[in-house]
């Protein structure tokens, strides 16, 4: 699209962000007949660099989070169309794979909040299948002969976030949405309307709404009235990446996860090989350093898992940063400021909430009404509870 002598350019979206939700962001609603665009200086970047991509609506669940829930498990049963839908656009594979979670415990503490866990599952209506420490070695091998038990979660997959990202990235280029590799420096607004964006370039785009989706950095950006500030904030998590050599394999079957002394430690086996170890998380602000304690803890908590992994080579170590919001859940919908929506603050969960997530911000985009089963995650949750009672 030629940039007029003004250097402005006008569209009915302006998506600022280009991770996973940005991209189906504007990749739904192109698709909807909205002239989309997304300004991000490295589409497809961000934390879905970083992420593992395990689809856990189910073995993620915590207590006081069953809000989110339903709109969890809606998002992943979601994933077996959406990722057909975009290998049939794009030939690009997301590594989509239904392996199956296996959540085990170490000592008889961990047995016992799992047993909770499972009792909860079971309240709720959720399919989980309690194992003994011995069904757990069976399932996978290379686990130490120390665990206690686990839930086998057969509907928590996975995914690729780095090959998701690439296949979203092309989707949205066939979809004809403009890509302004430059940052959103602030919002530009005309009275008590945003009216899209000036980028880091100095280039001013002109759109009938403005998305923010730009993760962990949302509140960051300038123009901002205190009143619709996002509220959220970087949550640091690190992660390694591991190979596991054709002598190895197989090495595990399906992705499998634990608390080792307080700490959330998860292991996820991709086709190619990698396994991805993590996380972290660490509340540091915009620090991404990826530290040598870190990377420690890591790697002492999965071998108390699965000794074996200490023979593996090391590939990458990387540190990324979630969006957290106070209640960790999403940001999604219009603010109270006119032309301005938000689809951020998703915290663990931006890789399993990105198909409901483009299907909600294009319902928004084309019908200006929040979906029922999204109505829970307005900005306005958070507006409401500053005023006077």
């Amino acid at each position: 699209m030629p940039i007029p002598a003004n250097g402005a350019r006008g569209h009915d979206v302006l998506v600022v962000g280009g991770g996973l939700i940005g991209l189906v962001t504007a990749w739904r609603a192109a698709q909807r007949g909205l002239a989309a665009a997304v300004a991000d200086p490295r589409p497809g970047g961000g934390a879905a660099h970083v992420a593992a991509g395990m689809l856990a609506a189910v073995t993620e669940l915590q207590y006081g989070e069953q809000p989110l829930l339903d709109l969890n498990l809606a998002s992943a049963a979601r994933y077996p169309d959406f990722t057909a839908e975009l290998t049939e656009l794009t030939g690009l594979s997301t590594g989509y794979r239904r392996c199956g979670t296996l959540a085990v415990a170490l000592d008889a503490d961990d047995r016992a909040q799992l047993r909770d866990l499972h009792a909860f599952h079971t309240s709720l209506g959720l399919e989980s299948q309690w194992l003994s420490g011995r069904d757990c070695r069976r399932l996978e091998p290379l686990l130490a002969p120390g665990v206690r038990g686990g839930l086998r979660v057969d509907g928590d997959h996975q995914v690729d976030p780095r090959r998701l990202a690439a296949a979203l990235l092309r989707a949205a280029e066939l979809a004809g949405v403009t890509f302004l590799r430059s940052a959103a420096a602030r919002v530009s607004r005309s009275g008590d309307r945003v009216t899209g964006a000036l980028l880091a370039d100095g280039t001013e785009v002109t759109a009938d709404r403005t998305v923010l989706a730009a993760g962990s950095e949302s509140g960051r950006i300038g123009g901002l009235p205190e009143e619709v500030l996002p509220p959220v904030r970087p949550v640091k998590g690190q992660i390694l990446r591991l190979l596991v050599p054709r002598t190895h394999a197989p090495f595990l079957s399906r992705t499998l996860r634990a608390v080792v002394r307080g700490s959330h430690v998860y292991l996820v086996p991709r086709e190619n090989g990698e396994l991805v170890l993590g996380a972290t998380s660490e509340e540091f602000g915009w620090d991404t350093t990826v530290t040598a304690g870190g990377v420690y803890e890591l790697l002492r908590d999965a071998h108390e898992l699965v000794p074996g992994i200490t023979e593996l080579p090391l590939t990458e170590t990387l540190a990324g940063l979630r969006p957290g919001t106070p209640d960790n859940a999403p940001l999604l919908g219009a603010t109270a400021l006119d032309g301005l929506l938000l689809a951020t603050g998703h915290h663990r969960n931006g890789v399993l909430l990105t198909p409901v997530t483009g299907d909600v911000m294009a319902e928004v985009l084309t019908s200006g009404e929040l979906p029922g089963y999204a109505r829970p995650f307005a900005p306005a949750r958070f507006a409401r509870q500053e005023q006077p009672a």
